[in-house]
């Protein structure tokens, strides 16, 4: 039996564009010879619809676009798709109200249901807002050929894997016990850098420990600040590799299921990428051109400072976009160094992308006139080095709105984390690109981008970063180096290290508190920033859900331990 699995990039909401996106997938499976095609979980609305589940009349439509689907589909080949089932039983047992469910559409008709058994609510997972989880092992029978099904995150609980369980079923072990000849996952697993690794790693373990072949399918694509990687795969029962989809973007693969042999046959693989910064940067890629087209922009605008943020970000852009549809803005102060117009120059031109200049010494000239006399008697600050960021931010928005163009914001991981970045300045923007990437790995993207040929401009990657807001300013006046500050950021708010784990790890006791205070007094900016595309597994957005007003403050609190009779 050949077998296809449909790698599709869904847009949320658009169920008549994702139900034509599945035909067409189903209609090449068909002439390739496939008997049954896979596609991802709540594929034909995308992935995750949110709220928009609790609006009966989306739901309802969902429904009648499935069965008008089941009845397009070429004959002689049975589909899997990802939708939700209405929880009849609900209302009355205290229940959700739906079921994220894959339908087995075939011969015109859905055959059954196959409900989601574990519901993950963490990070950026909230199911149980809107699911009721399956009770039932899932599986059905197509050419004599017992298939189980199971949806994302069915497959992550393998006690024997993780030494713990998370939920109280295993239903790969359910599946196992039963028998079936095949499992397939139909899943919707956001992108985190080195998660392939680890999906190929725990699938391969449990196709060994269950002697089962495992089909992985992967949705593609980005959705609001989640990207997701594809990377569909299938395993044989000895947890080898018999097909891998391609990285970020649409695929339709195929692989055989051997009746005699009870196993999956060598299909095409396609290979893992060489790097930590390639497999990233074609993550950010991906993130900002849908994006952009699913929020039905052409165009996008950002500021060039001359740095390596904003340079990382156009790059990007470009990548994502085309050269014809990023606008770079340059909007020297009087404090703007020579280097910072010739160097945002030089990247404008070996991207290819226009530029406008628009000097900003006058309007911040009218500032201090306006504000003259009620800062009077007072010094040069905060407040005024904030003004000039504002200022800017006011033109960018300004020429987002006349011309409809996105506006993307600059700022990097490490700025968020510590509040260094101005709310209304250069947080302004419909999509902050790089906001989960620490300023390190900033530094690292662009000398891979750099390998063959200079894109971003040496002088960039090689001079001492600045918000250039007064004379002779670097970004070390007020923050450690980058290299200190990203591994204290990566132990304290990936790691959930304690103030004193940090330092035990080598860090001056005093930066590490310093730094820990900047990220808690932040939260409000975070609270108020675009969104930001996620690639780790602790991003500041969907996920990240701290209180602004809270008087919790590790250093202050350090003192607490468990044996204390405070706690």
């Amino acid at each position: 039996m050949k077998i296809a699995i449909a790698q599709i990039n869904p847009t949320i909401g658009d169920l008549l564009l994702n139900a034509q996106t599945i035909l067409e997938a189903a209609q090449r499976a068909a002439s390739s010879g496939a008997r049954l095609l896979l596609t991802p979980e709540l594929s034909l609305c995308g992935y995750p619809p949110r709220d928009l589940l609790l609006n009966p009349s989306f739901v309802e439509a969902m429904n009648i676009t499935s069965q008008n689907l089941a009845q397009d589909l070429p004959p002689n080949l049975a589909v899997l798709l990802g939708t939700v089932e209405q929880n009849l039983k609900g209302h009355i047992t205290g229940g959700k109200a739906l079921f994220n469910s894959m339908a087995l559409l075939e011969n015109g008709q859905v055959k059954q249901i196959f409900h989601k058994r574990l519901l993950p609510t963490y990070d950026v997972f909230d199911e149980h807002r809107y699911f009721e989880p399956g009770l039932q092992a899932n599986y059905f029978i197509l050419d004599n050929i017992h298939i189980g099904v199971t949806i994302c995150e069915d497959l992550w609980n393998d006690e024997d894997f993780w030494g713990k369980r998370s939920y109280a079923v295993n239903p790969i072990t359910e599946l196992a016990n039963l028998g079936v000849d095949l499992i397939v996952n139909l899943s919707a697993s956001p992108y985190t850098f080195s998660k392939q690794q680890l999906r190929e790693t725990m699938l391969k373990h449990s196709a060994v420990r269950f002697q089962q072949p495992i089909i992985y399918t992967n949705q593609v694509g980005g959705n609001d600040d989640l990207i997701f990687d594809g990377r569909s795969f299938a395993l044989n029962r000895q947890g080898e590799i018999m097909c891998r989809a391609r990285g970020f973007e649409t695929d339709l693969v195929l692989v055989e299921f051997d009746e005699a042999l009870r196993d999956l046959q060598l299909g095409s693989v396609a290979p893992v990428y060489e790097s930590e910064d390639e497999e990233i940067w074609q993550a950010l890629v991906l993130g900002v051109r849908d994006y952009v087209r699913k929020c039905r922009f052409s165009k996008v605008v950002l500021g060039l400072s001359g740095g390596i943020d904003s340079a990382i970000v156009a790059a990007i852009a470009t990548a994502a976009l085309g050269q014809e549809n990023v606008l770079g803005v340059l909007m020297p102060s009087p404090y703007s160094s020579d280097h910072s117009i010739s160097d945002a120059v030089a990247l404008a031109e070996n991207l290819g992308i226009k530029t406008n200049i628009l000097p900003i010494k006058e309007l911040m000239q009218s500032f201090d006139q306006t504000l003259g006399d009620l800062f009077a008697g007072t010094e040069f600050g905060l407040a005024e080095e904030n003004i000039q960021s504002r200022i800017r931010g006011n033109l960018l928005m300004a020429i987002a709105n006349k011309f409809g163009y996105l506006l993307l914001s600059t700022g990097n991981k490490s700025e968020m984390a510590v509040g260094y970045c101005t709310l209304y300045g250069d947080m302004n923007g419909g999509l902050a690109v790089i906001a989960d990437v620490p300023k390190t790995r900033v530094y690292s993207l662009c000398q891979w981008l750099n390998r063959n040929h200079e894109i971003i401009p040496q002088n960039i990657l090689t001079k001492a970063p600045s918000a250039e807001l007064k004379p002779g300013q670097v970004d070390q006046d007020s923050l450690p180096p980058y290299e200190i500050l990203d591994d204290i950021l990566q132990r304290l708010i990936h790691n959930h290290q304690s103030a004193a784990q940090i330092v035990a790890a080598g860090h001056d006791s005093v930066i590490v508190n310093r730094v820990i205070q900047m990220v808690a007094r932040a939260e409000f900016k975070r609270r108020q920033a675009p969104p930001g595309l996620k690639i780790t597994d602790r991003a500041f957005g969907t996920g990240w859900r701290m209180p602004i007003a809270n008087n919790w403050v590790a250093v202050k609190n350090a003192h607490l331990t468990l044996n204390h009779k405070v706690i």
